[in-house]
C-alpha cells in the first residue's frame, strides 16, 4: 500500500478522537466551507452535499491524500436542525425534543487520488428523556449543546438525557466508524493499513 495521508476536513474534536480511537491518526484541516450556501430540504441530501463540499474545499491543499468530509443534522418530524444559534433556541429545541425522538443523520464524503468521490449517509434514531426545564437550563449552561447538531452530545453530559439509540452509536457522536471502513474498502484501502501511522 502506497503511503497516503488521511485528512479530516473538520474541526470536530469528537470526530478526530473517534478516528484516533480506531487507530487512524488524521491530519486535521478544517474546511471553512460556507454551509449556509447549501439550501436543501431533504436531510439525507443535505448532509451528503455538505460533507462533499467540505472535502472538496480542502482537496487543493493535498496532492496525495484520503480526505474525509462529514456533516451532521438532527431531523425531527421532517424539520432539520443544526447547531443552535442561541441559548433560547437550544432551550426551545430541547423542550420540543424531550420525551420524543429524532433522526441524527451524518453525511460522509471520501476523496481518494484518481477516483470519483464516494458519498454516503447514515441515520441513527435517538430517543430523548423527558427532562425538566431546570435540567435543560443546566445543560445549556455547560455550553456543550451549543456546539452540536441537534443541541446534544452523546459523548458528553448530554448522554444523561438520551434514553436509547437505534443504529450506529458512533454516527451520533459524529462519525460512523463501520461505515468509514466500508467506504475505504470501496476505494481500495484497508483501514488497518493506517494503524500506527
Amino acid at each position: 500500500m502506497a503511503d497516503i495521508q488521511f485528512v479530516l476536513a473538520s474541526a470536530s474534536v469528537a470526530r478526530r478522537n473517534l478516528l484516533i480511537d480506531a487507530g487512524i491518526q488524521p491530519f486535521v484541516c478544517p474546511s471553512n466551507f460556507d454551509e449556509d450556501a447549501v439550501v436543501i430540504r431533504d436531510p439525507r441530501e443535505l448532509v451528503q452535499a455538505l460533507a462533499l463540499g467540505k472535502a472538496q474545499a480542502v482537496k487543493p491543499q493535498f496532492s496525495s491524500a484520503l480526505i474525509l468530509g462529514c456533516d451532521s443534522v438532527l431531523a425531527i418530524d421532517g424539520v432539520v436542525y443544526g447547531k443552535p444559534e442561541s441559548k433560547q433556541e437550544a432551550m426551545d429545541r430541547w423542550r420540543a425534543m424531550r420525551g420524543g425522538s429524532g433522526e441524527l443523520l451524518t453525511g460522509y464524503a471520501l476523496l481518494a487520488p484518481g477516483k470519483d468521490p464516494l458519498v454516503r449517509y447514515r441515520m441513527t434514531k435517538v430517543f430523548f428523556a423527558k427532562i425538566t426545564d431546570e435540567e435543560i437550563r443546566a445543560y445549556i449552561d455547560t455550553g456543550e449543546p451549543m456546539h452540536c447538531a441537534g443541541a446534544f452530545a452523546t459523548d458528553g453530559k448530554g448522554s444523561m438525557f438520551v434514553e436509547k439509540i437505534e443504529g450506529c452509536h458512533t454516527n451520533v457522536v459524529g462519525l460512523s466508524i463501520p461505515l468509514l471502513r466500508q467506504m475505504m474498502a470501496e476505494l481500495g484501502y484497508r483501514a488497518i493499513d493506517f494503524w500506527g501511522r
